[in-house]
């Protein structure tokens, strides 16, 4: 297959692109690692009249510690989290989670904000820009403004951003101390899209109960799900088997809604989110408590 026809811009710099988002607003479309973007529009499944490449906008690329926070350019590459030093100190949860994203030639070319701004339900950086309660930066040729996380996602493929807006930089703040995580994900091959995964983090107080806990789920529903309610079930207690259980039956059977596909149905979603859920929670308890 071939893409339908389109207008081709690769501007050197952000104010250019900005320029021409405002000018084509609507019927552009932007192009980061093209990961996504390409193959959609090799099937036609995508066909924006006009196409502009980020690629050359060198002032987009970069992961730089901040006070207490690290900033990412939109189009830093996804493998750079895998081996950048400042992440694997403080969000070690980003570097854990990296290496189940696709395959490390995708990850070569593809872009963090690319990933995000897709939006794919059953990608991987969505789930975690939720989980580490990341605030994203946007900006069009009048102006920028800041969107939570659980702001930014509106559905499948669908995000908040405006029709001349661009994702320029995400804000990711430490995580914090007493705090441990985990990231899992069961699919049919490595690389392979995964059937469920679940990010988990869990903070605990002086006294070992848990003070904060984030359980959020990839494929399972209409973007990334936050159990919100699940969570919230362990906040104030001491950890128990009996507890994680509940936790788990309760996310798996009431907050998350996967659609089954060619390789799993429904059902079996729920049972490895189920799954999924106890072990990824038990992973970050026994975290928190070592760095207590």
């Amino acid at each position: 297959m071939k893409p339908a026809p389109f207008e081709y811009h690769a501007p050197d710099s952000l104010e250019q692109a900005l320029d021409l988002m405002s000018q084509y607003a609507g019927s552009a479309k932007v192009l980061a690692g093209g990961q996504s973007l390409v193959p959609a529009m090799n099937f036609r499944v995508v066909q924006p009249s006009v196409l502009i490449d980020l690629n050359r906008i060198a002032e987009l690329s970069y992961i730089q510690e901040d006070g207490d926070m690290i900033r990412v350019g939109a189009m830093a590459r996804e493998r750079h989290l895998e081996f950048d030093s400042a992440i694997a100190k403080h969000i070690p949860l980003l570097s854990e989670a990296a290496p189940f994203i696709a395959h490390p030639q995708i990850r070569n070319r593809g872009t963090i904000g690319g990933s995000i701004v897709n939006a794919d339900p059953a990608a991987e950086l969505p789930v975690l820009m939720l989980t580490l309660d990341a605030r994203l930066r946007a900006k069009n040729k009048s102006g920028e403004r800041w969107i939570d996380a659980r702001d930014f996602f509106a559905g499948m493929f669908t995000t908040t951003l405006e029709p001349d807006e661009i994702l320029v930089e995400i804000e990711l703040p430490f995580i914090a101390p007493r705090t441990g995580w985990s990231f899992m994900e069961v699919a049919p091959r490595a690389g392979d899209y995964a059937l469920m995964g679940v990010a988990a983090v869990v903070m605990l107080d002086e006294n070992g109960k848990c003070q904060k806990a984030k359980l959020v789920y990839l494929n399972a529903g209409d973007g990334p799900v936050d159990a919100k309610e699940a969570a919230k079930h362990l906040e104030g207690e001491k950890f128990e088997e009996k507890l994680i259980e509940s936790v788990a039956v309760h996310a798996s059977e009431k907050e998350i809604n996967p659609f089954g596909n060619v390789h799993t149905s429904p059902e079996f979603q729920r049972h490895l989110a189920n799954v999924l859920t106890r072990k990824a929670l038990a992973t970050a308890i026994q975290r928190a408590g070592e760095l207590q």
